[in-house]
């Protein structure tokens, strides 16, 4: 149920429409929970019904105009339960872990430029952290913008780890390839 959550978040930040939320969950919470248009929108019609958010009112016909919304009171009450509740944590599915655990039962044909891919990947990644970073925390000031900035830093942890294991997983790969031994 995070994703009712997250947009409860991003309308308490700032009231927004549909397409404002997708762009903004394309800039920020999308890097850690992505959602589609569709997906968001759909979201927006449970909320609204929950009573948790509203369209706010529009000087202009509402036909072809963007609705946006706000959270209402009961929302906030719901995004604190949550925010304050218990979550177990889950566990890692990556299709990329597994295909090397196949790798070593049916051979490596291809591995080594599907590593180098996502360590492209995850190089680019961490780059756009990284300016973000730079760019939008370089004076730390309210408790808004310091948690703000701890989830960056979770994003910038986990793409170095995957850039550091990547290069170690390219590295073994290259050298199995070169007929090394482990630890040579």
């Amino acid at each position: 149920m995070s994703l009712p959550h997250a947009i409860l978040t991003a309308l308490l930040e700032k009231p927004s429409s549909g397409l404002e939320l997708t762009r903004r969950f394309d800039r920020s919470i999308g890097y850690f929970w992505p959602a589609t248009h569709q997906q968001i929108y759909r979201e927006l019609g449970k909320l609204e019904q929950a009573g948790f958010i509203r369209a706010l009112p529009s000087a202009q016909p509402s036909r072809g105009q963007k609705k946006e919304f706000e959270v209402l009171p009961a929302g906030r009450a719901e995004l604190t339960a949550w925010a304050s509740g218990e979550q177990d944590t889950k566990p890692v599915r990556n299709a990329l872990v597994l295909r090397l655990r196949a790798a070593a039962v049916v051979g490596r044909a291809g591995l080594d430029a599907e590593l180098r891919r996502h360590l492209a990947l995850h190089e680019r990644q961490l780059a756009e952290y990284e300016e973000i970073e730079e760019r939008d925390f370089g004076a730390v000031a309210g408790p808004e913008d310091r948690l703000r900035r701890l989830v960056l830093r979770a994003g910038v942890g986990l793409e170095t780890f995957w850039v550091q294991w990547l290069q170690e997983a390219l590295a073994e790969v290259e050298d199995m390839e070169a007929g090394g031994r482990p630890g040579e």
